[in-house]
Formats: C-alpha cells, structure tokens, sequence
C-alpha cells in the first residue's frame, strides 16, 4: 500500500521539480529584470507616480508612434496572410519535385537576422542594387516588404500542417453536390482553416509589432515603432520613466497576441491527431492549381530569392568588377576604425555563443513541454498549464532593450553579478529562443492520442514507462527542429545583443549593424560580405533542421 501510495506522489513531485526548473530561469533572468526597469519608471525621488505615462500619452509624437506600429503590424499580418494562404496549400496538399527544397527556401527567412534582412532590402533599394530604380531608399514599402518576407513563413507553416490533415472528402462531398472550386473553399476549407489562420495571424502581427532591427536599418529618422522607441529613450535619453510607459503599453499588445495564439493554437491541436499520410495529396495541375502556382512563383522569386540573390552579388563586387575582397576584408577591423576586432573574431564569438544558448533554450524548453502537455483532469490543473505556457511565450514580444538594460540594472550585485559577463549574451539568446523551442516541441507532444495514454496505464506500465516509451519519442520527432531554431535565431540575435555586448567581443550581427552604419566603400562591402556569410551559415542550419524533421512535424 505504502508502495503505491509512494509512486504517485513521487512522480509528483518530479513534475513540480521540472516545472519549477524553467520557471525559476525565466524569473532571474527575465521576469525579474523586466519587471525592475519597468518599476524604476514609476518611481521618483523615493515616490511613486505616474508622471511618466501622463508625459509619454500627451504627447503627439506618442500617438504617431502607436499607430504606426499598429498601423503597420496590421498591413503587414493581412499581406501576409493573404501570400501565405496559396503558398501553403501548394505546399501542403500539391505533390511535385522539390517541394522539400522549396519549403526549406519559405522557411529559412523567418530565422534569418533581421539585421542581415534589412541589408538585404537595403542594398536592393540603394544605389547600385537591382531595383534602384524604384526608388523605395528608406521608404514604407521597403519596411512593409522586409516585415512580410520574415512572415510569410509563419502563415505557411501553421496554416499548412492543418491543411494536410483535413479530410478531403468533405471537399468532395460539396463538389459533387454542386459547389464550384471556389464556393468550396470559402465554405468548406476556410472555415476548417479558420482557428490555424487566426493562431498564425496572430503570431504574424506580434512579430510585426515588435520588430527592431528591420525599424532601425529601413527606417532611418523617418519611421519609429514602440520597439525602437523604447531602445531611443533608454539609451539615448536615459529617460527611464517614458521607456517604461512604452514598456508596459507594448507588453498590454504582446499579451493579447499572445493569448489569442495560444487558445487559437490549442483549437488546431486536434487536427494533428488526424492521419499523416499522404492521401490527401494530390499531384500538381497547373491547370487547376494555377493560380497558388502563380503566387508562390512570385512570392519565392522576388520576394523571398530576389533580396537575398542580389545581397550576394553585391557582396561580390567591388567598383564594378567581380571580386572576392570584399571577403578578404573580413580579417580586418574596416577603415576609419569602425571595429575593435576583426570580423571573423565577431564570427566566433557568435559561434560559441549561439552553442550555449542552444543548450540552455533546448534543455529548458524540453521541460516546458514535457510539463505543458500534461493532461490534468481539474480545471485549476489546465488554467495553470495554460498559464506556464503563455509566461514562456512572452520573451517574443517584450523589447529586447527592457531586457538588456533590466539586467545591466538587476544582475550587478550579488550572488548574481553577471553585468560584465559574457555569459549574460547566451542567456538573452536563450531566452528569445525559448519560445519557438517550446513552439516546435509541444505540438509533437499533444499530437499524441489521450486513449493511447490511457491503454498503456491500463496494462500496467507506470508513469515514467509512458514516459519513456511513448511521449519521448513523440518528443525526439519535433528536437532537430527545435534544436535548428534555437541555434539559428541565437546566431541572428540582434536586439538584446546588441545592448549586452562589448565593443571587443561583439556578435556577427552586431559588426554588420556597426559596419552598415559606417561610411565608406570597405565597410559597406565587409557588411554586405558578413551578411551574406550570416545568412548561408543561418539558412545551412535550418535546412538541415528541416531534414531532421521528424513526419508529421509540420508546426511550431
């Protein structure tokens, strides 16, 4: 008896113990330090007040900020959408050769740096680049495009997955009762579709309004989001008060993306539960799929291969002739000193760091996972799960500034006297990688059937026999995605990198933003060059992340 009793409230206890062990992560090294600068706002002179949200909110330039980025974020999310829709159903329900390559070419800008990204479409629109004729330098349409080619990828991927799965007789069932192709899609699939496209959308739309790199290299003095804003009067006015108005104003926005995309994201759950073979598949008709052809055409060949071709090309040239010195530079420190170290130093240090970050977003996000897909029978028991889930998910959205500069506040003291420690880099990494970790390894989990579950604890086999002999495999299918994600968005970290590095240990894409910002012919080639190096070496580890996709592991 006391056997019995003892297993249950020993496996417990284990779960509590792995819950807690990313969750006190989270608190040191981003709950707390948010939450120090965010409050450092609102107090002056050993009083509290709100003098900063009645400054920041009656100023005009506020508001023109508010609803640029909402403004914004929300042409993007419907473009985006509205790209993504054809994209995904050519990709998920046609069959032709080289569909696996081009999923890898629509995946691999959303892990791109957004550093490198703005290069890209910088060099593009600049003089000398291939649509220096339309004159878009430091426009709109050059953010709108830069925003919608990083997001293309999530409408694609999670609307896809869902697309797979859907039962085709239903399609065929009202064809043959007389509704067009097109009466079927708007009455019958889109609606099927309807949770998977808000959950992306929504996701879409965070990403859209918290995105600093692409602001800060397209936009120049011209645009400003809250992100960018948040970055100026921390670092430039040191106004501590006015950052954290934005601070929390930007967190009420992420909090909302981020809770429709959660429930959103739990509504499509069931449909992965469904069969993944390939019987709703059909091969490619140009004649009846012209149309998702045509889109996905355009949106691969200008706007996904087109920047990205012609930042190679213009790595490679140099007053007109082809050349690899711009290449060759990369061991220098630029002219006019605009490096402290050599590039390829800045190469290595992003290398190691991305490693270590990747451990500790894995290790960590495993856990998350493991605890986030249990299946609790009291309503308590769900509203906590749900709420562990959704705290991993707000470093998406929370400024990498607030991040920085809260641990440069927080972490100077001790026992944790990190602030001049390179090990604070890996961590900030880890952190923005964490939630799309968590995003690759939970679908796999709650993909599994309850009734299978059940059937195995009723033949006898304990919880940690479940454990081992059905829920880590389902959980070793999605790792070498997430293990791609982690690796890759660390080494693009911008952000909060940024704010935490050193003049002499910077990141790859820390030296391209200071190259980039730089006059001269050798500093823009040596960024174009470090650029196009980031991207090849970023969209390596992700095409081999999507090899290392397990079947049926389609969304994160």
């Amino acid at each position: 008896m006391i056997r019995r009793l003892g297993a249950p409230l020993a496996g417990r206890a284990a779960w509590v113990v792995a819950g807690a062990v990313p969750a006190l992560f989270l608190a040191v090294f981003f709950l707390v330090p948010v939450a120090n600068l965010v409050l450092r706002g609102f107090h002056d002179g050993g009083s509290w007040t709100l003098a900063g949200f009645s400054e920041v909110f009656s100023a005009p330039r506020t508001w023109r900020i508010l609803w640029f980025t909402l403004y914004t974020a929300t042409l993007a999310t419907a473009a985006c959408v509205a790209l993504g829709l054809p994209v995904a159903y050519l990709l998920h329900r046609c069959r032709f050769p080289g569909r696996g390559l081009l999923r890898a070419i629509v995946a691999v800008p959303f892990v791109l740096p957004t550093v490198v990204v703005a290069v890209a479409f910088g060099s593009l629109f600049n003089p000398g680049g291939l649509l220096e004729f339309l004159q878009l330098k430091e426009s709109y349409l050059a953010i709108l495009l830069a925003l919608c080619f990083f997001n293309v990828a999530v409408i694609v991927r999670t609307t896809g997955s869902v697309w797979s799965r859907l039962d085709p007789r239903l399609g065929q069932a009202a064809q043959v009762l007389g509704a067009s192709p097109l009466r079927t899609l708007w009455t019958v699939t889109l609606p099927a579709l309807g949770p998977a496209i808000a959950a992306g959308a929504s996701l879409v739309f965070l990403f859209c309004s918290t995105s600093f790199g692409i602001i800060m290299v397209l936009g120049g003095v011209k645009y400003s989001t809250l992100e960018t804003e948040i970055w100026y009067q921390t670092t430039q006015l040191l106004d501590l008060r006015a950052a954290a108005a934005l601070s929390v104003t930007q967190l009420v926005i992420v909090s909302g993306s981020l809770l429709a995309s959660t429930a959103l994201q739990r509504r499509t759950q069931q449909s992965l539960r469904l069969h993944v073979d390939d019987s709703a598949e059909h091969p490619l008709s140009p004649a009846r799929d012209w149309f998702a052809l045509s889109v996905t055409t355009l949106v691969v060949s200008v706007l996904l291969v087109l920047p990205m071709a012609n930042l190679v090309i213009r790595s490679l040239r140099r007053d007109g002739q082809w050349t690899l010195q711009n290449y060759a530079n990369l061991a220098t420190t630029g002219s006019s000193g605009a490096l402290s170290v050599p590039v390829w130093q800045a190469v290595w240090n992003s290398a190691w760091i991305a490693a270590v970050a990747c451990v500790i977003a894995v290790t960590m996000g495993v856990l998350v996972s493991l605890v986030a897909s249990r299946r609790p029978r009291n309503r308590g028991g769900r509203l906590s799960l749900t709420l562990l889930e959704g705290a991993f998910l707000l470093p998406l959205g929370v400024s990498a500034v607030t991040v920085g500069f809260g641990y440069l506040i927080t972490l100077n003291r001790g026992p944790l006297d990190l602030r001049s420690s390179l090990v604070l880099i890996p961590i900030a990494q880890a952190l923005v990688a964490l939630p799309l970790v968590v995003r690759s390894l939970l679908p796999a989990l709650r993909a599994i059937d309850p009734r299978q579950l059940e059937a195995a604890r009723a033949l006898g086999s304990s919880g940690w026999q479940v454990l081992r002999r059905i829920e880590l495999p389902h959980l070793v299918r999605g790792l070498g995605l997430a293990v791609g994600f982690a690796l890759a968005t660390s080494l693009g970290e911008f952000g909060a990198t940024s704010f935490l590095s050193r003049p002499d240990n910077p990141t790859l894409p820390v030296v391209i933003y200071r190259l980039f910002g730089r006059p001269g012919p050798d500093n823009y080639g040596m960024a174009l060059a470090a650029s196009a190096l980031l991207a090849c070496v970023t969209a390596i580890v992700m095409g081999a992340a999507e090899q290392a996709r397990g079947k049926g592991v389609s969304t994160w």
